[in-house]
C-alpha cells in the first residue's frame, strides 16, 4: 500500500570474466498471491560505472511513471569462485594450511566480518523430472547462501545430469541455509521448477 515504498535490501552478484553486462530490474505490484503487475523496467550498463566506489543512481522506470533509486558498488570478487571438480581450491594441501591458521583460535577475533566459507561441490542428480515433450529436461543447478547466488552450466536432454563443479561462498552469518534449486532452461521462458533442498549451515 505504497508508493514510495523503501526495500533497503542488499544483492551481490559475481563476475567471472570481462564479458559486456547489462543489469536489468524489473518492479512489480502484487495484489494478492495470484495477481501481478509490471510496474517498470530499467537497465544499467554495469561495465560504464567507476568500479571501486558506490554509484547512486535514479533511474526512469521505461514506459512507466516513477523511477528507482540504488546504490551499486563493482569491486572485485574475495572469497567467491567456480571450478572443476579437478582443480579444487581445497585440493592444494598448502592452500589448506593456509586456511587453517586464518581461522585458528588465536586469529578468531582479528576480523569479526570473516565468520569462514563454504566449499560446495555439485556432483550430479540422478532421475529427474521430465519437462520437455521429448521426456527429458535441460537441468541446471542454482545455489543460493543469504544474497549471493551462483550456478552451473546446463547439462541438455538428459535427467541424470553430471555437472562436477565446485563453488566457494564467504559466509557472513553462520545462522544462513544454504539452498540448491535444480531448474529446467526453457529458452527464452523463465525456467521450470525440478526440485529443491536447504541445508543450514549450523547443520553442516
Amino acid at each position: 500500500k505504497s508508493a514510495n515504498p523503501q526495500w533497503r535490501e542488499q544483492f551481490d552478484f559475481h563476475y567471472f570474466s570481462d564479458r559486456k553486462d547489462i543489469l536489468d530490474i524489473e518492479v512489480w505490484r502484487k495484489d494478492n498471491k495470484k495477481h501481478e503487475e509490471l510496474l517498470g523496467t530499467c537497465h544499467v550498463d554495469i561495465t560504464a560505472l567507476p568500479t571501486k566506489q558506490t554509484n547512486c543512481l535514479e533511474l526512469p522506470l521505461e514506459k512507466h511513471p516513477g523511477s528507482l533509486l540504488m546504490l551499486i558498488a563493482v569491486a572485485p570478487c574475495t572469497g567467491v569462485s567456480i571450478s572443476d571438480l579437478c582443480v579444487c581450491p581445497l585440493g592444494d594441501p598448502n592452500e589448506r594450511q593456509q586456511i587453517s591458521q586464518r581461522y585458528c583460535i588465536r586469529n578468531s577475533f582479528r576480523d569479526m566480518k570473516d565468520v569462514g566459507f563454504l566449499q560446495v561441490k555439485v556432483l550430479k542428480a540422478v532421475d529427474l523430472m521430465a519437462a520437455d515433450f521429448s521426456g527429458k529436461s535441460d537441468p541446471f543447478c542454482v545455489l543460493e547462501l543469504g544474497n549471493d547466488m551462483l550456478q552451473t552450466h546446463t547439462v541438455y536432454k538428459n535427467l541424470n545430469p553430471e555437472w562436477n563443479k565446485v563453488f566457494t561462498f564467504p559466509i557472513k552469518d553462520i545462522h544462513d541455509v544454504l539452498e540448491v534449486t535444480v531448474f529446467d532452461e526453457d529458452g527464452d521462458k523463465p525456467p521450470d521448477f525440478l526440485g529443491k533442498v536447504a541445508i543450514p549451515l549450523l547443520s553442516v
